[in-house]
């Protein structure tokens, strides 16, 4: 039994304990006679909420462990407040058999840390020719399908699994980036990649993908199919309009945005330093602007980080050479807290990270209700802490945003009912 003593719910100033066992919520506010026996923690006054929800991150287990494995990448989720983990399956060898997704899980549930909900290829290998063994990878406990960290090229093929998704009542999640309309390039193109003479991804690569796939959902949709499709890490304004248009219509289409692409943008490239290579690209402000609007009126329906942990040797090649992605999933509710929580509110960014990801994908919403799960944070929104990379608990310590001073840094995470995290 645990009862966590000083804390506060999301709109009081009363404060309050909870009481947890047998890995549920017993109550709150409870007599002392039903809390003897147990471990008593103070909450230090900090406010708390359902546990994080991260539907897009690469914990690079089996065979990239340089980079991450489910430990660290776990520790470092259950650090950010993060209860729940969804990993891709872009790894070494490519999580597309059951075994492997029965293994993942079974590794990660005794680890303490966050819970692990591993994704699956959508194709074999995911080389986008032949689905992979969809049915029996749902039986081992896969979360979703993707083939996350390619793009889906055929066409026919991607459409087959959203077909054969819906009949197993699962989210297909996609990369939506034409990979010739990308090429080469390694920055958004526009005039900043122009000046630094580097080869640039055109906004239409993403737009164009996402018209594709929605296309193929709307023709699914006029059949009576409801082939639920996820569109990951939108960057652009115009593939948002589109994902617009599509809700509007009626279509099972959702997407995410991940905080670097509302924090940053394509001028940090100016410095050549790869640690701002990521895929889709940094755009523009314009386009980080189109996205925190979609992020205020609905369009978008959830935060996700796209957490990507290299080594600090891959990430010190120049542009042309280094791989894509930044590692940050330990400091993404602070960042968004620190720069939008008074353009969005704390309960949106909450929802946005927690009972969004759970619509997404049709998992009953998070609460703190007595008799529910104990899945919980409580995060301290008003102590201002430097991001300090050393600290990380993900192998990649190294951060744009290193230095900077944010606010709202979890200083309990509880998963199960058990401690995963406590600053």
């Amino acid at each position: 039994m645990i009862t966590i003593t000083n804390i506060k719910r999301v709109g009081s100033d009363e404060t309050e304990s909870v009481t947890i066992e047998n890995g549920l919520i017993k109550g709150w506010n409870l007599p002392a006679d039903q809390q003897d026996g147990g471990q008593v923690i103070d909450g230090q006054g900090g406010t708390v909420a359902p546990a994080l929800i991260e539907l897009h991150a690469h914990l690079r287990e089996p065979g990239q462990t340089e980079k991450e494995d489910l430990a660290s990448g776990l520790a470092a989720a259950a650090a950010g407040g993060y209860g729940t983990v969804v990993s891709m399956p872009n790894t070494s060898p490519v999580v597309d058999d059951p075994a492997t997704v029965r293994s993942l899980i079974e590794k990660a549930g005794g680890l303490g840390f966050a819970r692990l909900r591993p994704a699956a290829a959508l194709t074999k290998g995911q080389q986008g020719e032949e689905l992979a063994e969809l049915t029996y990878l749902k039986e081992a406990g896969a979360a979703m399908f993707t083939d996350d960290g390619r793009t889906n090229e055929n066409a026919r093929t991607l459409r087959l699994g959203l077909e054969t998704a819906a009949s197993l009542g699962m989210v297909v999640s996609v990369h939506a980036e034409d990979a010739t309309l990308r090429a080469d390039g390694v920055m958004n193109e526009g005039p900043v990649s122009e000046a630094l003479g580097l080869p640039g991804n055109p906004a239409s690569a993403e737009a164009a993908r996402v018209a594709r796939d929605i296309e193929i959902v709307a023709g699914l949709h006029a059949q009576g199919i409801e082939a639920r499709l996820h569109i990951q890490h939108l960057s652009t304004a115009r593939a948002l309009d589109l994902v617009r248009t599509a809700k509007a219509q009626g279509l099972p289409v959702t997407c995410e945005v991940c905080p670097h692409h509302l924090t940053l943008t394509d001028e940090a490239l100016r410095s050549f330093d790869a640690i701002f290579k990521v895929a889709p690209p940094l755009r523009t402000q314009a386009d980080a602007d189109h996205l925190l609007q979609g992020l205020k009126d609905g369009s978008v329906d959830c935060l996700a980080t796209d957490h990507a942990p290299h080594t600090r040797a891959e990430k010190e090649r120049d542009l042309l050479d280094a791989p894509s992605g930044i590692a940050y999933i330990e400091l993404a509710f602070p960042l968004m807290y620190t720069r939008f929580g008074e353009t969005l509110g704390l309960e949106r960014i909450l929802d946005l990270m927690t009972a969004a990801p759970a619509r997404v994908m049709g998992w009953p919403p998070p609460t703190l209700d007595a008799g529910q799960k104990a899945d919980l944070v409580v995060l301290d929104l008003s102590t201002e802490r430097p991001v300090d990379p050393a600290a990380f608990r993900s192998k990649a310590k190294f951060t744009p945003w290193a230095g900077e001073s944010l606010k709202g840094w979890p200083l309990l995470t509880v998963v199960d009912g058990r401690v995963a995290y406590q600053r």
